[in-house]
């Protein structure tokens, strides 16, 4: 079973986010946090929107560790809301996530998780993308959620795992978990083919 074979792993978990850590431990797996809080964020332009996630998922990986130990394995992933062909990111301040969430309310967006995949001897990357339908979303829906939950640090304004995920998601294609910041089926199913499961 994978369980088994990360036991040889010191695996580290190259993020931050709440939502990342909890998903990485409900499945059972012992890990480090770690992170590298200088880094710019930035991307080169051209890439589509499958490359961004990837681009910072794979940069994270390499400003977190320069080089892998032998039985160490590091997970870096990066999340991006994707609509009218241009990313949405993480709000600047309240009148930013208020636009944000009005944009978003009675519309779809793709929302695409880059993971990058890291030990000694290879690095191991791929996306996974959900579509997300809001419902329409009244102004005071929309102040009281930021007001009561302060999504800043949430690429789209949002956490689906949040008050407005109950009342303002409409329908989910693709996974759940993706939407909160880490594909968790794909990354298990990457991890034993990496592993020789």
């Amino acid at each position: 079973m994978l369980h088994e074979k990360l036991k040889k792993y010191h695996i580290i978990l190259g993020s931050g986010s709440p939502r990342r850590k909890y998903l990485l431990n409900e499945l059972g797996f012992e890990f480090e946090v770690r992170i590298n809080d200088a880094l710019d964020e930035a991307y080169p332009g051209g890439l589509n929107r499958e490359e961004i996630p990837v681009y910072l998922a794979e940069l994270k990986a390499r400003a977190i560790m320069k080089d892998i130990p032998q039985k160490t394995l590091l997970i870096t992933a990066d999340t991006i809301v994707w609509m009218d062909d241009k990313v949405i990111n993480k709000p600047a301040d309240q009148e930013d996530a208020v636009n944000i969430l009005k944009q978003l309310s009675g519309n779809m967006h793709e929302v695409l998780t880059g993971v990058c995949i890291r030990t000694a001897e290879r690095m191991h990357s791929f996306h996974a993308s959900s579509l997300v339908w809001f419902a329409n979303l009244t102004d005071e829906e929309i102040n009281y959620y930021i007001d009561h939950y302060k999504p800043y640090d949430k690429a789209g304004a949002y956490g689906i795992q949040d008050w407005i995920g109950y009342i303002g998601i409409e329908k989910i294609e693709g996974s759940y978990f993706n939407v909160m910041g880490l594909p968790i089926q794909r990354v298990y199913h990457e991890l034993k083919q990496l592993l020789g499961e």
